[in-house]
């Protein structure tokens, strides 16, 4: 499935890393930039949390939401967070469903690969739910300041 600018996001409910349930539709009104990320504490996606991190109160004052979602469980979660002082929400996949949803899970590509991988992407999301952006393949380095920009471009 390939989502497209306009299109409404795909709902979900999963597991945070305090162990609530979360929806996208809780963050109706507001805007939300949704990431996924291949894995808790591998370079890359550290990088990337801690740049979001360190714009974080940026984005607040957007009325923007941060959510990072990954096939990790919630006790990765929790301690990626804490070794990184990650003030935004992240979210437990570990069966893909929600990965699957927005195209971002890609199959191995031969019966010896051993495991399913997550294409680092990005979805800006508006307050009414449409994806408003869409950042596919994303290089960690500068990406949550060109998120804020974006954002930021973006008219309400």
């Amino acid at each position: 499935m390939s989502l497209n600018i306009g299109d409404f996001a795909p709902d979900f409910n999963l597991v945070s890393d305090d162990g609530e349930k979360v929806s996208l539709k809780d963050f109706r009104g507001r805007r939300v930039v949704l990431y996924f990320y291949p894995k808790d504490g591998t370079s890359g996606c550290t990088q990337e949390a801690r740049e979001f991190s360190k714009l974080y109160e940026k984005f607040r004052k957007e009325d923007t939401v941060i959510i990072g979602i990954s096939m990790d469980d919630v006790e990765s979660h929790r301690k990626f967070k804490v070794e990184n002082n990650i003030p935004f929400i992240l979210l437990s996949d570990p069966e893909g469903k929600v990965l699957k949803k927005y195209g971002v899970l890609e199959e191995p590509v031969n019966k010896e690969a051993p495991y399913r991988s997550v294409v680092r992407t990005t979805f800006l999301i508006s307050e009414d739910g449409r994806i408003v952006k869409i950042y596919r393949r994303v290089n960690p380095k500068g990406h949550a300041e060109a998120c804020l920009l974006d954002l930021k471009s973006l008219t309400r």
